[in-house]
């Protein structure tokens, strides 16, 4: 009797182990796992982005250091655009401060344009006015919307191509866990 004690004992034990080792290996790759759309860069440094916003504050990205920066370009004549602002603007509203700095960056349009429309779908959002699309330009966005994800030490690590939900699960917890 006392030894099928001893058996069982050691079956748990193995079991217990094969279940932790899967667990952790399942958290690693949930980790490494980027959400749809979003790919790794190769980490060269940030294009300067210095710019005026709506409010005709400067904006200085080199002053960003020492936290991550969401670096989104966008025109409101882009439908993907559109659909995509109110979704920042509810993904504004969840992460903390810990989290990245928004900068949306609109690209080549007029004041009175950019404020129409942010003030109907997302008026809590000041975006930057790259008025002679020469911001835009220096980043080399493949198409709009694009966003750049800058990591605290100014190099460009993320980037996601065309329009998505930033409000979704995935990609809020993809943002809040950035390190």
């Amino acid at each position: 009797m006392r030894r099928r004690y001893h058996l069982n004992s050691i079956t748990n034990f193995v079991t217990i182990i094969a279940v932790l080792a899967v667990l952790i290996s399942t958290q690693t790759f949930a980790i490494d796992t980027l959400p749809k759309g979003i790919m790794k860069l190769d980490g060269r440094t940030a294009p300067p982005l210095l710019l005026k916003d709506t409010e005709e504050n400067s904006f200085d990205l080199s002053k960003s250091r020492g936290h991550w920066v969401f670096v989104h370009f966008w025109a409101t004549w882009c439908g993907p655009c559109r659909r995509e602002m109110p979704t920042i603007q509810a993904m504004s509203e969840k992460i903390t401060t810990n989290n990245p700095e928004i900068v949306l960056v609109n690209t080549a349009e007029s004041e009175d344009t950019v404020f129409n429309f942010l003030g109907i779908v997302a008026p809590d959002l000041v975006p930057l006015l790259d008025l002679d699309g020469l911001a835009t330009e220096a980043w080399q966005p493949r198409g709009l919307p694009a966003t750049f994800f800058v990591s605290p030490d100014g190099k460009l690590r993320y980037l996601a191509l065309g329009g998505r939900d930033w409000n979704k699960k995935e990609y809020l917890n993809f943002i809040m866990n950035l390190k």
